[in-house]
């Protein structure tokens, strides 16, 4: 069986918004494995870990639109990247304000 292959980003449809204890991020350096750099929209930089259902499914590259949600003991400093936003997710996001513009 193989992968579920999509044609083009504008065929995806599903868009998740954060949930409360989660937030918007953009991806500012791929640091290896499964770790990344996240500027989080709450003005903080985590090390976001990449969760095990994304690490094969979903690339994730430089200055991504992510969603991240803080672990509870180390709230400032690390967190899981729980969605991955295509482009047009990421310009619909921009339109409705929910992700500033120059972010």
């Amino acid at each position: 069986m193989g992968k579920r292959q999509v044609k083009s980003e504008s065929d995806l449809k599903e868009i998740r918004l954060p949930e409360e204890g989660e937030v918007f991020g953009r991806v500012l350096k791929i640091m290896g494995g499964e770790n990344v750099m996240v500027k989080c929209t709450d003005g903080l930089t985590r090390r976001g870990r990449i969760r095990g259902k994304l690490k094969r499914r979903v690339w994730i590259r430089d200055n991504d639109i992510v969603i991240i949600a803080p672990w509870d003991f180390k709230e400032s400093e690390m967190g899981d990247i729980v969605w991955r936003f295509t482009l047009p997710q990421v310009e619909w996001l921009k339109e409705k304000s929910h992700v500033p513009r120059d972010f």
